[in-house]
């Protein structure tokens, strides 16, 4: 029998290279029932969100408003998950967190 390893907390999960590392990783462990809890309820951490000011040209602004119309969103909205998809792809081990 194949002792699981229980992960406790997200930072012990590793940046994958590719599928099937992943597959791997997940083969040999599982999430811990508090981890698990904590991930499917919403807390004020998770829905929290900071204001903050960012200037920009008013054509990129125009530009990217428009572009958001075009695609139904909101251009706020637009620009957090393009911030997001960017985070994502960059290297290290950047986490979603209550910083």
């Amino acid at each position: 029998m194949t002792v699981m390893n229980t992960v406790q907390d997200w930072e012990e999960v590793p940046l994958f290279d590719g599928e099937e590392a992943e597959a791997e990783f997940w083969m040999q462990s599982h999430l811990s029932p508090r981890l698990m809890e904590d991930s499917v309820t919403s807390d004020s951490r998770s829905t929290e969100s900071v204001t903050i000011t960012l200037r920009m040209d008013p054509r990129m602004l125009g530009r990217l408003k428009r572009l958001a119309k075009s695609r139904y969103l909101n251009y706020q909205s637009m620009i957090k998950q393009w911030i997001s998809e960017r985070l994502e792809k960059e290297p290290g081990q950047v986490r979603r967190s209550a910083d």
